[in-house]
């Protein structure tokens, strides 16, 4: 029995308890809805979100667009070779095609241009042919004037070449020159490097020639009788048409080099006492060329 003046345990015992697990209740109930109302998506939550993201430094990717520094310091490594032969004249030129920026290292005033003045010759008979004053059909020596260009460029006929300036006129192979920019004799043959630069960026950007003459002339540039100078140092995936000169000393080429959407004209003259065809003048032209296409081209 109960005593009397006293109330029973645990009827009051039980409340309490209930009163616990009720808050406890309420307090996970707040905690799950304060826990949702966090974590909601909303425009401004996902707004804040994505400033988030791009106020943080972000990782670069593989393929990032940083300048690719040239595997080659051009102006220092001719520097360097024109150091090496001091007894020699060495103009290098370098004309990018695309946008007509043209580098000029070492002794670029006129040289005896020898053979690769034939290509102006070219250009200037294929103008004439343009303008309906000569034809190639036409007679020229035991051939035709076709035949004449062909071998003037592809083989470097020296016969064919006097043959085609005395027909075009030497004044009026000079004034041609003069339109394009180049101050050009005939009887003295002399061409400073960069003037034959900006004559190869003429005809390979078409703005000498139509596009059929263009091509036929650059197509006799290619696998010439003589690929042992500018050719024999480019690697399988260069393009190269050229046009090589040499005589007494001088030793020239000028290409016109391209590969992927990359196009220059380079042009090589040097001058050297006694060694024009010795394995030396090779071997300075060959280097002057790896330097020029690892600077162009990523190619060390």
């Amino acid at each position: 029995m109960t005593k009397p003046g006293t109330r029973p345990a645990a009827p009051h015992n039980r409340r309490n308890l209930v009163l616990v697990w009720a808050a406890l209740a309420l307090v996970l109930a707040a905690v799950v809805v304060f826990g949702v109302l966090r974590s909601a998506s909303s425009p401004e939550r996902a707004f804040m979100d994505v400033s988030l993201r791009q106020s943080q430094p972000q990782s670069a990717p593989a393929a990032a667009s940083q300048p690719v520094a040239p595997a080659v310091d051009l102006p220092a490594e001719v520097q360097r070779i024109i150091g090496e032969h001091p007894d020699h004249r060495i103009g290098v030129t370098v004309l990018n095609t695309r946008d007509g920026r043209l580098q000029s290292y070492g002794d670029v005033t006129p040289y005896t241009a020898a053979s690769t003045a034939k290509v102006l010759t070219a250009a200037a008979y294929y103008h004439l042919v343009e303008t309906g004053e000569k034809s190639l059909e036409a007679p020229l020596g035991a051939f035709d004037a076709a035949f004449q260009l062909k071998a003037m460029i592809n083989t470097s006929s020296d016969d064919s070449w006097l043959l085609l300036m005395h027909d075009i006129g030497y004044p009026r192979l000079t004034d041609y020159a003069a339109t394009l920019g180049i101050t050009y004799d005939p009887k003295q043959n002399l061409l400073a490097p960069p003037d034959m630069a900006r004559l190869l960026e003429q005809l390979s950007t078409g703005k000498l020639l139509d596009s059929g003459h263009t091509a036929e002339l650059l197509g006799y540039m290619q696998h010439t009788n003589d690929e042992d100078l500018i050719p024999a140092a480019l690697s399988p995936d260069i393009t190269v048409h050229h046009k090589y000169g040499v005589v007494e000393g001088y030793v020239h080429d000028a290409a016109l080099l391209s590969s992927g959407d990359r196009s220059y004209a380079v042009v090589i003259y040097t001058w050297g006492p006694n060694d024009a065809d010795s394995a030396n003048r090779l071997e300075l032209i060959h280097e002057l060329t790896r330097q020029v296409t690892g600077a162009l081209f990523g190619q060390p």
